[in-house]
């Protein structure tokens, strides 16, 4: 949203005020408040008729700083707001006779100055992160409403990322962006999982604490600076030093909610019926066979929206016609050692009979009047579950306790964006906030309904929608994109911006989901799908079983899928470490690398955790990507025919792949663990486990743990002296081997090997 014309002026029917002065600084015991007037005060009758905004700095956390602005504070609050996770450090509060004043927390000050116009300095390890000036803070009366603006400064050649997932430009300098959840594909402004927090590579990030509408201008409205603006009369930010991506990332999550551990099957490949296709057992039961019959392990296997009757959704009842036994379908499909996922959403159709038991009972939200609020878009007078009232939580996951309990293992939590403002909430909600929070609260109760029936570390979801916070009940995945290699590609760079708005894995629908992939399209993304935390293959009109594409396709399924299994060990630390730092499994070249230029605005390519960089192919032929300084090692198992095996750079690489091959470099200084099966993903990690050691510095000396997935874990140490590597065990739990410079060593159970 923008307030100005131009540098000089206001746009009609803007009135705009802004701190000038400081009448004075108060000085809690972990607190700084500032009262600014509106303007210079001479003399005792400039106080009259005149404003005050009130800013205070607080600290929640060490290296965090809150900022509160405020014009007037008698407004009725009702809720909802994100949580915020408080666990203050160390506060200094400093507020001399002369000077400016400051709050520190951590290794952040904000310094305010005292006297002459409106500044504040964020500032750490001795330099100025960003700053809000004169012209930073303003209290808006415009004719759509009241607005409180922010603006902090952008400095030279900086770079702001994240803001939810976004299909756009990964880079969000020049963009205007509001954050308010659309149901709108992939392909445009609009997004499904909005988050209003944003970091840049100098050192620190921002997160803007209102779940209802917040517009950025990121070096839009005004070139120098990023403005954030809500609606009322208050402004609640929190400054976040780094100063790495990583570390930014960290504190962040901290502060909203840590991603959970899922479970270990979950990695594997998922299967679906598509979306309007024609199925039923039987067709589900051939894709099956099909997968088999072609030594393509799957992990799961998804049934979407007709699993239900048509205009039905969502009654929870299996369709008699195409399902008459589910129990027994969902008992042979465990027999066969699958896992099976049902769609779900938090809409109840017209047709469907909760819809009279919801209405009776004041579970459905509600119109200003008192009506049902019903529209016909998606079902047929479909209306929404309040989730603010108890009794229909209660109600709604009651509802899917059944289909646990039937043998369902997971559900994908479709939808939840389009939801109303003309509305009223159970609890009084305000409805602008509702509106992103929404899918906050739907994900949070089926996920946390999945971790009571199967237990901690057991639930998974496959989401769709999300605002701050719900990165903590994954996983997530892209949502409706088209069967394209640009589609392929903006999907790839809403992934990357999610994983810098704290998300710890993503998924997308492996060859698109709108239309039909041409073989090429699908092979390729096949290949970035399965070197993506989460593998699905799901699409609108057409079935996604590789065979309807052609014997090449089912080769490359066949392959990756085992690739992906066998470096298991691997990824399932990323996924711990997901969850206990806050840091992604899929991320962007500048998280990893933030002191490389170059890194910063590549965005067709990704680290899969700190070791391995995936450059996914978007053409039939040729990939381009960049290599990061070093001596990078191609993964044998995905190198094409003649391909030198050490890539170096930095610099940027041109190559031809065909479709069974793609740029998977190993970074120098690596130990990748690898598994010993390739049949499925849960299984005992630790047991069999291949240490593979890629170019050691002379002195390297690191523990590597290998989390134990079914069985028990291990932890490795690895040293590198004089050339020679020795890796020592104090718990392994089977057997285990060393691969160097060509040279495998094997080992059983506690011990030594030296190579």
């Amino acid at each position: 949203m923008r307030f100005t014309d131009g540098y000089w002026q206001l746009r009609a029917g803007v009135e705009m005020l802004r701190p000038r002065d400081i009448d004075s600084v108060e000085a809690g015991d972990d607190t700084l408040t500032v009262y600014a007037p509106t303007a210079q005060i001479t003399r005792r009758g400039d106080t009259l008729n005149r404003p005050v905004v009130t800013v205070t700095f607080d600290a929640p956390a060490d290296d965090v700083i809150g900022v509160r602005i405020e014009h007037h504070q008698g407004r009725r609050d009702p809720g909802p707001h994100f949580a915020v996770n408080r666990e203050p450090g160390a506060v200094k509060v400093v507020v001399p006779e002369s000077g400016p004043a400051e709050l520190t927390s951590g290794g952040l000050t904000a310094r305010v100055s005292t006297d002459g116009p409106w500044h504040v300095d964020f500032v750490a390890d001795g330099a100025v992160l960003t700053s809000s000036s004169d012209r930073s803070i303003g209290i808006a009366s415009t004719p759509d409403g009241e607005f409180v603006h922010e603006q902090l400064a952008l400095g030279v050649g900086e770079h702001v990322y994240g803001l939810g997932e976004r299909f756009g430009a990964f880079v969000k300098n020049g963009q205007s962006v509001d954050v308010w959840n659309e149901d709108g594909g992939t392909a445009s402004e609009q997004a499904y999982k909005n988050v209003p927090f944003y970091l840049t590579d100098r050192g620190y990030g921002v997160f803007v604490a209102h779940p209802e509408r917040v517009s950025f201008e990121v070096g839009s409205e005004v070139v120098s600076r990023t403005q954030f603006s809500v609606p009322g009369q208050s402004l609640q930010y929190y400054v976040i030093h780094g100063p790495t991506p990583a570390e930014i990332l960290r504190r962040y999550t901290a502060l909203t909610g840590r991603p959970a551990v899922v479970p270990a099957w979950s990695y594997g490949l998922w299967l679906s019926t598509s979306f309007t296709t024609n199925y039923d057992e039987e067709t589900v039961t051939s894709f099956i066979d099909g997968m088999a019959e072609r030594d393509i392990p799957l992990s799961v296997f998804h049934f979407d929206c007709f699993w239900m009757r048509q205009f039905h959704w969502c009654d929870f009842v299996w369709d008699p016609a195409t399902f008459p036994d589910p129990e027994g379908m969902l008992a042979r499909l465990h027999e066969r050692d699958l896992k099976v996922c049902v769609w779900i959403n938090p809409y109840i159709a017209q047709r469907s009979h909760l819809f009279r038991e919801g209405r009776e009972k004041g579970y459905l939200v509600t119109t200003a009047e008192g009506d049902v609020w019903q529209w016909d878009k998606w079902q047929a007078g479909m209306a929404l579950v309040d989730l603010t009232n108890p009794e229909a939580t209660t109600w709604y996951t009651d509802k899917l306790r059944v289909l646990l309990r039937q043998g369902v293992d997971s559900f994908k939590t479709d939808f939840g964006e389009r939801i109303p403002t003309d509305v009223v909430w159970h609890d009084g909600s305000d409805p602008q906030r509702m509106h992103n929070y929404y899918a906050h609260l739907y994900n949070k109760l089926v996920f946390e309904l999945l971790e009571e029936e199967r237990g901690r570390g057991e639930a998974v979801v496959f989401a769709r929608s999300a605002t701050a916070g719900t990165q903590a009940y994954p996983v997530h995945w892209g949502g409706d994109c088209e069967s394209t290699f640009v589609s392929m590609a903006e999907s790839l760079r809403g992934g990357l911006s999610l994983s810098l708005s704290g998300f710890g894995y993503w998924s997308h629908d492996i060859g698109g989901f709108e239309g039909t992939p041409d073989p090429a399209v699908f092979k390729r993304w096949a290949a970035f799908g399965l070197l993506s935390s989460h593998s699905r293959l799901h699409g609108s009109s057409s079935y996604r079983v590789p065979w309807a594409f052609d014997d090449e396709a089912v080769d490359v399924t066949r392959k990756f899928t085992k690739l992906k299994l066998r470096l298991m060990p691997y990824l399932g630390r990323l996924g711990h470490v997901a969850a206990q730092e806050g840091v992604p499994v899929m991320r962007p070249m500048v998280l990893q690398f933030p002191e490389d230029r170059t890194a910063a605005n590549v965005d067709t390519q990704y680290m899969l955790g700190p070791a391995l960089l995936v450059a996914p192919v978007f053409h039939e032929s040729r990939a381009e990507y960049y290599v990061p300084e070093g001596e990078w090692t191609r993964l044998p198992e995905v190198s094409g025919a003649g391909q030198e095996p050490v890539v170096t750079g930095p610099r940027w690489v041109a190559e031809e792949h065909g479709f069974d091959t793609l740029p998977l470099l190993v970074r120098p200084g690596t130990v990748l663990t690898v598994g010993d099966r390739d049949d499925r993903p849960d299984y005992a990690w630790a047991e069999g486990v291949t240490l593979r050691c890629i170019r050691l510095p002379e002195g390297y000396d690191e523990e590597v743990l290998v989390p134990g997935g079914t069985g028990a874990p291990a932890t490795f140490r690895v040293r590198c002296v004089s050339g020679v590597v020795q890796v020592t065990s104090d718990d392994a739990p089977g057997d285990w081997s060393v691969e160097n410079e060509g040279r495998t060593v094997r080992a059983t159970g506690p011990g030594e090997v030296t190579l």
